[in-house]
């Protein structure tokens, strides 16, 4: 599958782009996401939810995110690419793959891999919870609730002891930022059981990021 650019899936994006489900007018949107895109309504949990970035031009970042300093392990700055053949995202392109799922691609699935405790803080619209320990044999996870997360989940089939990811979605996979390592973990343990690297893209500025531009979030569960 070839890497979807920022700009040209601008279809996908317009065919979604807030209109009735907005309760501010696109001409009133000042702080828009890009240029050319004030603001996009994604669905998370059946129902529609507006992104959009902080109208307040005095808005700060929420507190959970403002922090520099955590101790290295495990707190470590991640490198800008995880692997190779995985494909490093912003938020641009983060928003173009979920304007794809909303408009019916279920090709793709958006993972917050963070545990749930980090989760309830708020996630990304459009985005499910698979935390990083549940594919990870060392914290605990067992092989056959992975196996039922690779098949109902992300796609993949398993038969006479090999996989096969034909049909396997193309994950786009996040946490908190930079320092985290919890999507690096989901991702590394995919790669370890033969998960196409050019089906999995990495946000790496994750949550942090995503709260500095004052990005929408939802209630995680």
């Amino acid at each position: 599958m070839k890497a979807i650019k920022a700009m040209t899936a601008t279809t996908a994006m317009t065919a979604i782009l807030v209109g009735s489900t907005s309760v501010i007018a696109v001409d009133d949107i000042l702080v828009r996401i890009t240029r050319d895109l004030p603001s996009l309504s994604v669905m998370h949990n059946g129902k529609a939810v507006v992104i959009m970035r902080n109208q307040d031009k005095n808005h700060t970042v929420n507190p959970a995110y403002a922090k520099t300093s955590r101790e290295c392990p495990p707190f470590c700055i991640q490198p800008s690419t995880l692997a190779p053949g995985v494909e490093t995202i912003g938020e641009v392109e983060m928003l173009d793959y979920l304007a794809q799922m909303s408009a019916g691609d279920n090709s793709i699935l958006v993972v917050d891999s963070r545990t749930p405790d980090w989760v309830k803080k708020g996630t990304i619209p459009g985005s499910v919870n698979i935390p990083w320990t549940s594919l990870s044999l060392a914290e605990g996870a067992d092989p056959i609730s992975i196996r039922e997360t690779m098949e109902e989940r992300f796609g993949a089939t398993y038969q006479d002891g090999l996989w096969d990811y034909t049909n396997a979605k193309t994950l786009v996979m996040f946490c908190n930022g930079i320092w985290c390592s919890q999507s690096p973990n989901n991702i590394l343990s995919l790669l370890k059981f033969g998960y196409p690297p050019n089906k999995i893209k990495w946000y790496r500025g994750g949550m942090q990021d995503w709260e500095i531009l004052g990005l929408t979030t939802v209630p995680g569960k």
